[in-house]
């Protein structure tokens, strides 16, 4: 799984904003997080048309959490910007129908959703910000395997 630059810039842009008072600028957050600015400006736009974040206008404007970091996870997240994950050719892996010796790549993709999940929908913005991460992901991180990336 690859996990486009947009959700990086989103979720770097969510820390910054969780450890401020008040709202911020996209230009600023882009200064903060060396990001692009119009690119993170867009991202910012869709972060808001699903409710992530909310916008203010005038001098104190800008963006700011819409919910508590607490309550935003890393699913969250990705789901706004990408849509479901873990889809198969656009489609979720329980729709999915193989025949023959392909008929168990199902449980596979369904596998693979759930272990995502796993992790994701038990990260929250605030843990990553206060670097207090769940076991979800230390159960994963301890394995000196998980940092060697594979090839082949």
């Amino acid at each position: 799984m690859q996990i486009p630059a947009k959700a990086d810039y989103a979720i770097r842009s969510l820390l910054t904003l969780a450890d401020c008072q008040g709202a911020m600028s996209a230009e600023r957050l882009a200064r903060e997080q060396n990001l692009p600015p119009k690119f993170l400006g867009a991202i910012m736009s869709d972060l808001r048309r699903e409710e992530i974040v909310r916008s203010r206008r005038g001098a104190e404007g800008g963006f700011e959490l819409n919910r508590p970091a607490n309550q935003i996870t890393v699913a969250d997240v990705l789901r706004a910007l990408s849509g479901p994950m873990a889809g198969v050719r656009g489609q979720r892996p329980e729709t999915l129908e193989y025949e023959g010796l392909a008929q168990p790549l199902r449980d596979v993709w369904v596998a693979v959703r759930a272990s995502l999940r796993d992790v994701l929908e038990h990260v929250t913005i605030a843990d990553i910000a206060t670097n207090n991460l769940p076991e979800a992901v230390t159960r994963y991180t301890s394995d000196p395997d998980a940092w060697t990336t594979h090839t082949s």
